[in-house]
């Protein structure tokens, strides 16, 4: 759960008119002084990163969704499409 001091900083960026990333930022940064407070939630860089973003976007912050396919799907297609081969 967010901070009250967080949520309040990112609705002032967005009345100010900034943009979606910058008021997620407010999120991401939360998270980052979790990491290095040293709190169990967080355990490295990406994964604060990831979990500021899920907050903001529970937040209502307009932030676009994680991509659906990953690297690692699209290796593993090609090596299917060339075994057939």
């Amino acid at each position: 759960m967010p901070k009250k001091s967080t949520v309040k900083r990112a609705a002032a960026a967005k009345k100010a008119g900034k943009a979606p990333s910058t008021q997620a930022g407010e999120y991401v940064r939360e998270e980052m002084e979790e990491l290095k407070k040293g709190n169990p939630r967080v355990a490295n860089r990406k994964q604060a990163i990831a979990i500021g973003l899920s907050e903001a976007r529970k937040e209502g912050v307009k932030v676009p969704s994680p991509p659906k396919n990953s690297a690692s799907g699209k290796k593993a297609s090609t090596k299917k499409a060339r075994k057939k081969s």
